[in-house]
């Protein structure tokens, strides 16, 4: 009885000791994590920006291992600081995997001598496992940092910013480490490293999927520097707060309300509830999608193109899976889908125009489409209809897509068309059309007709579907501005859509957002025309429209650019891409009350 009293002081004062220090232990760790987090970024990014010999990549490899064992003691000390051990284990079961695994490679190679991942590497066959190895490390370490950061990423939340600010940040952050990244020697191919403008515009077309490029992608970046445009153009697309909030919850380690109030104001949901599962369903439909995108475009690459081994088949497939859903338009051939290996490859033409149209339409769009819930609802009640937005979608899509492809083919059948039959005229209209959003091309843009350019003008200004990784003023602008038309012509009070009528706050937005983008491409335009001297107008407009609505279509212009054009061009890509209203909602004051209304008053419109 003794005994056991005795154990229970104890352990009641070991919880009392606990309780008193954890914060002083848990501040600790977190300053010691975040170091060592910092470090072992430095540390990759050294490793694969510069050149190394074998002695100074296994130091290096060294150091990464080292750090682990701050990753194994932090989780170790918060274990062991946790008053419900198995609640704790329950809600942190992917990082105890984690830690687990690298707890038991440790000690089997530095207590035992051996290097239980080397062998089992090895025993599985896998070719070149060193190689392998080291990258299962360093991938390894960041998705431990990943982890470590998704648990702070509240505390960024809660700072009193608005979410538009946030929002806006999140681009800016990821195009300056994406400019730093590509200015490291070894992301290019050629002597030294990238010039810093040419760096900055290549980032910024990446992260907000433009595509318009001022070097040749597929030569002057080496397999790194391809990596590193990959993951902008990834990043970019999705959303990098879609990331950050997706591993947030996928961990449970509880988001605030401001947190959860930033991703709803910008995709415009109905509820948190609604919001946090389509945050959910994000990365899953934009991996589906591009890993069936992947599996259709490896069976259809013509034979004739020179892959050098099925590693560089698979990642070519992967890459252009990932720009053609995020509409990003950036390619690895020379001269883009012009390419003469590809330039004929209708049946693979018709998968990248698939995926840019998944991408074009738009996350919650899609979701009330293929939603498992939705689709259930719909096979027991027929007769529901899809949301407002959906409808405009898809319909806004459809009819687009018909216009420009019947209008390409009748103004370029006697032009690029010329030498093509009726099955490949139409193919290539429907593709052109499609790619009003993305920014690819299987014919010469410089060679258009002019009627045919001001099509596209008209086509890349309208867009993509709102909440879809396309820019432009977005087509559900564009209908209900045409709807506010037909309204005020035929005299109703009120517009309406499908019966039902939209609010005055829309048609507000919609004519705020179509107000912006004609002002600011109308300023950028002229802008241009100072700094690209003896530059034709329709070539200059045809960039900047291209630019502003992140499509990534160049009449030849981009390679051409000034120092200062560039900077044009960069600025319309970004407000392009993060939006007019949400930048403009950033840089703007709230008003302190609404809560008054002045007198009506008349005045002579037209």
């Amino acid at each position: 009885m003794k005994i056991h009293m005795a154990i229970q002081k104890m352990r009641e004062s070991l919880n009392t000791f606990l309780y008193d220090s954890q914060t002083m232990v848990r501040n600790a760790l977190r300053i010691m994590t975040f170091l060592g987090g910092i470090t072992a970024i430095g540390i990759m990014i050294h490793y694969h920006g510069f050149s190394h010999t074998l002695e100074q990549k296994e130091n290096l490899l060294e150091y990464i291992k080292a750090i682990f064992a701050i990753f194994i003691i932090n989780y170790t000390v918060r274990f062991f600081y946790s008053f419900e051990p198995r609640q704790f284990l329950k809600e942190t079961w992917f990082q105890a995997i984690i830690v687990l695994l690298l707890i038991v490679d440790v000690v089997s190679y530095y207590l035992v001598g051996f290097p239980l991942l080397e062998w089992t590497f090895s025993t599985l066959g896998i070719p070149n496992f060193t190689t392998f190895y080291i990258l299962f490390i360093q991938v390894y370490m960041l998705l431990l940092i990943v982890i470590e950061a998704s648990k702070i990423s509240k505390l960024f939340y809660s700072i009193k910013i608005q979410p538009a600010v946030l929002f806006v940040l999140s681009f800016l952050i990821l195009i300056g480490v994406g400019t730093g990244l590509l200015l490291l020697p070894e992301m290019v191919s050629v002597p030294g490293s990238m010039k810093f403008i040419n760096a900055l515009f290549t980032s910024v077309s990446a992260s907000c999927v433009t595509g318009l490029i001022v070097v040749e992608t597929s030569t002057f970046f080496t397999f790194k520097g391809h990596v590193v445009l990959l993951i902008l153009i990834q990043l970019g697309g999705v959303g990098i707060l879609s990331f950050a909030t997706f591993f947030a919850t996928f961990l449970k380690r509880g988001i605030g309300i401001r947190h959860q109030t930033v991703i709803p104001e910008l995709m415009s949901e109905d509820s948190l509830y609604n919001m946090m599962q389509l945050l959910k369903q994000i990365l899953f439909y934009a991996f589906t999608i591009e890993l069936i995108g992947c599996i259709l475009m490896f069976a259809l690459w013509d034979p004739s193109v020179p892959f050098s081994s099925l590693n560089h088949k698979i990642f070519f497939t992967v890459f252009h899976s990932v720009s053609a859903f995020t509409n990003a338009g950036f390619t690895l051939f020379t001269g883009g889908l012009n390419n003469p290996m590809i330039s004929n490859g209708y049946v693979l033409h018709i998968v990248f125009a698939i995926l840019i149209i998944f991408g074009a339409l738009g996350f919650p769009a899609m979701k009330d489409l293929f939603g498992v819930s939705n689709l259930r609802i719909r096979l027991k009640q027929p007769w529901r209809r899809w949301k407002t937005s959906t409808q405009i979608a898809v319909n806004a899509a459809i009819v687009l897509t018909i216009l420009g492809t019947i209008m390409f083919y009748l103004l370029e059948r006697n032009n690029l068309l010329g030498d093509k039959n009726i099955v490949e005229g139409v193919i290539i209209s429907i593709f052109q059309s499609i790619t009003r959003t993305a920014g690819f091309s299987t014919v010469d843009i410089g060679s258009l007709a002019m009627p045919t350019i001001v099509l596209f003008l008209f086509l890349m200004f309208i867009g993509g579907a709102s909440g879809s990784m396309t820019g432009g003023i977005k087509t559900s602008t564009f209908v209900v501005l045409m709807l506010s038309v037909i309204s005020t012509i035929k005299g109703k009070k009120e517009v309406e859509f499908g019966r039902k009528s939209i609010s005055n706050q829309l048609l507000y937005q919609a004519f705020s957002i179509f107000l912006f983008a004609c002002g600011f491409i109308l300023f950028f335009i002229f802008l241009l025309t100072i700094t690209e001297k003896g530059v034709g107008f329709m070539q200059i407009a045809f960039e900047e429209v291209s630019a502003f609505c992140t499509v990534g279509l160049s009449m030849g212009l981009t390679f051409d650019l000034s120092y200062a054009g560039k900077i044009v061009i960069m600025v319309s890509m970004f407000m392009g891409r993060v939006g007019i209203l949400t930048l403009a909602f950033a840089l703007s004051s709230p008003v302190l009350s609404t809560a008054y209304k002045y007198p009506k008053t008349n005045i002579m419109v037209g």
